[in-house]
């Protein structure tokens, strides 16, 4: 396949995914079948059309409301749709078409996921972080990381964010990490391996205090402010994926 076939390819498969994943973001956190019903205003329940779901075109054409009753549609659609693609882009260009590539954009289109949901919700849905260790173990079998990386993945980034938890209540005496955060950082070591898992940890730290830290300086927050820490996590294991794994080199000393 050339490379101009595989762009369009994956352009189009993103945007169609990205579509997919604005209906797991809405749906999910109030426990709605990402199937049935078809696509609906939130507002006033009628059924869209098919050009009102073109990914981005469309929420453009409406000027990002409804046709019928008005009600603001949320800009995060287009995003994630516009954002879905260039993450598969990026991807092709580091690892070329294969395999470890379809593995890759299942990853990341859970990690897309698991940001909007966790900055809108601060909750990480087990029905994507559980399966999705799963699967990371069991395509690691074949693939990177190798089977041995993925299960030290698994086991040292959730028991690391349970030595955290556990320890934050202890010396706070108040929860500061869930269960959520622990099942995504095991699911982030499946898929990556321990060594990616570590920099994917140690990025989103960074990412966590750094938005902290601006928070607190421009009167947005306090110290006592609950980051949603899944969405670093996911911001940070993309762009691990996205450049090649280059990030590493600053945390584990190489990929």
């Amino acid at each position: 396949m050339t490379d101009s076939v595989a762009i369009l390819a994956l352009s189009t498969l993103g945007l169609a995914v990205g579509s997919f994943l604005n209906v797991c973001i809405v749906r999910l956190p109030i426990g709605q079948s990402v199937v049935t019903p078809a696509s609906h205003c939130q507002a006033c329940d009628r059924s869209l059309r098919w050009f009102e779901n073109v990914p981005v075109l469309g929420w453009v054409l409406l000027r990002g409301r409804c046709r019928t009753c008005r009600a603001p549609i949320s800009p995060v659609y287009p995003i994630v749709e516009f954002v879905t693609p260039l993450v598969f882009l990026m991807q092709y260009w580091h690892l070329g078409w294969g395999a470890l590539l379809a593995v890759r954009l299942v990853f990341s289109s859970a990690m897309v996921v698991l940001f909007v949901i966790d900055l809108q919700h601060r909750i990480l849905p087990n029905i994507v972080t559980v399966p999705g260790i799963g699967v990371g173990l069991s395509a690691a079998l074949v693939l990177e990381p190798g089977w041995q990386a993925a299960v030290l993945g698994v086991l040292i980034g959730g028991g690391a964010l349970l030595l955290i938890a556990e320890a934050y209540y202890r010396i706070r005496h108040e929860e500061g990490l869930g269960m959520g955060d622990v099942k995504m950082l095991a699911m982030i070591g499946a898929f990556l391996g321990w060594q990616l898992m570590l920099a994917t940890l140690l990025l989103a730290s960074l990412l966590g205090s750094v938005v902290g830290i601006g928070m607190i300086a421009f009167g947005l927050g306090d110290s006592k402010y609950a980051l949603p820490l899944g969405s670093f996590l996911a911001l940070a294991a993309v762009a691990i994926i996205v450049t090649g794994g280059s990030p590493v080199q600053l945390f584990v000393g190489g990929y």
